[in-house]
């Protein structure tokens, strides 16, 4: 009989230790990320950053100590200080320090024009060819037939073609021709009570979420007040991406927690946010979309009408991706028709990229570029300096 009672105490001890070694096991697991089972209401989703609530949207208002962005771009502090937020280079200059890249997507441009125009005689062969160089950088027919038309009348003045005459006069005329007069400034002052607005269209893979993920970084480098709101609510993964390019250098993001909310209610609340908290500049990411897709076309009018119920939309940016060469062209004319653009970003501008297409979209459109990617750093959005630009293309 003792032997039955002393048998059921092993049984009862043994299934309190394998109890605890599997609650042990259990917790661990979890702060691994690599348990699948049941978890409190109260808990935070797999993989969602620490103050997320159960769906992982992280309320950038109440910003944790350590965030979950892929970027790392927030180094926490020992002893729990609130994270070091990244210091944005300063805007000026940004086009000079890149001009080495600019230089190398555009040099065949340059040297070709060169080589045509110094050598020891040009006869319609070369004109034609010259014609054909400029044809190759996307600068347009009408363009080129003109820049070809004024270089024939120079050169025959000239007379001598020294390799320094010919690049000066080059030069003179492809700054002409990429229009120096144009307006290229952002609107991003604040209009009386009132944020200036930025809205920022484009169609989907040009670069769209990081160009207002970097621009918010050259005006915070302004010391602008900015906040950022995610009405590309299509795109899974776009309102995350946005928020951690703010949280970057502590720019807030209006986003909703709802896959394919309406991004006129996002872009509405984003605009009212900013005015209640007196912010400098909202800028908000409108969803990719293709040119050809009316619907789509009509509800980025929409929002720029739920938007201007609360303020004026200074700033329309239409991001392109250079590569694109004409189907740029294209992309620009349609958005412009639904939306009133006030500038071009160009992105990709290094790489392939030939340039010319700055000129096209500016003749075609009366519009200015007014920055421009030319890399994939952070802080490799520039101003849009016409000199510079011409001066990288002749090295």
């Amino acid at each position: 009989m003792n032997d039955i009672w002393l048998l059921i105490l092993y049984i009862v001890v043994g299934l309190a230790v394998i109890g605890s070694l599997l609650a042990v096991f259990i917790k661990t697991s979890r702060s691994r990320g690599n348990y699948s089972g049941p978890r409190d209401a109260n808990d935070p989703a797999p993989g969602a950053a620490p103050g997320a609530d159960a769906g992982g949207a992280v309320d950038l208002a109440e910003r944790p100590v350590v965030l979950d962005v892929p970027d790392e771009g927030l180094v926490v502090l020992p002893g729990g200080d609130a994270p070091v937020l990244e210091q944005p280079e300063p805007a000026a200059g940004r086009l000079q320090r890149l001009r080495a890249r600019l230089s190398k997507s555009n040099n065949a441009l340059g040297k070709g024009l060169l080589a045509l125009l110094a050598s020891d005689k040009i006869d319609e062969a070369v004109w034609e060819e010259i014609e054909e160089t400029l044809l190759l950088a996307d600068i347009g027919t009408e363009p080129s037939l003109e820049l070809v038309e004024i270089l024939r009348e120079r050169v025959k003045i000239m007379g001598s073609r020294k390799p320094d005459e010919v690049r000066a006069m080059l030069r003179e005329e492809l700054v002409k021709l990429v229009d120096p007069g144009m307006d290229r400034s952002l609107a991003v002052s604040r209009q009386g009570e009132l944020p200036a607005i930025v809205l920022v269209v484009g169609v989907n893979g040009v670069g769209k979420t990081t160009t207002v993920g970097k621009l918010a970084r050259v005006l915070v480098a302004e010391d602008k007040d900015v906040l950022l709101g995610a009405a590309d609510t299509f795109r899974a993964a776009a309102a995350e991406q946005l928020a951690t390019w703010g949280a970057r250098v502590g720019v807030p993001t209006i986003k909703s927690d709802v896959d394919g909310a309406d991004p006129a209610s996002v872009a509405f609340e984003a605009v009212k946010t900013g005015i209640e908290q007196e912010v400098d500049v909202v800028m908000v990411d409108t969803a990719g979309r293709l040119q050809n897709k009316v619907g789509l076309m009509d509800e980025l009018g929409k929002v720029k009408r739920v938007i201007e119920k609360l303020a004026a939309v200074g700033e329309v940016l239409l991001v392109l991706d250079a590569t694109t060469g004409q189907n740029g062209l294209n992309q620009a004319k349609v958005f412009a028709e639904v939306v009133d653009i006030t500038g071009i970003v160009l992105t990709k501008l290094d790489g392939t990229a030939k340039g010319g297409i700055v000129v096209a979209i500016q003749k075609s459109l009366g519009v200015p570029v007014k920055l421009v990617g030319l890399g994939e750093g952070a802080d490799d959005l520039a101003p849009f300096d016409v000199e510079q630009f011409v001066d990288a293309i002749l090295n």
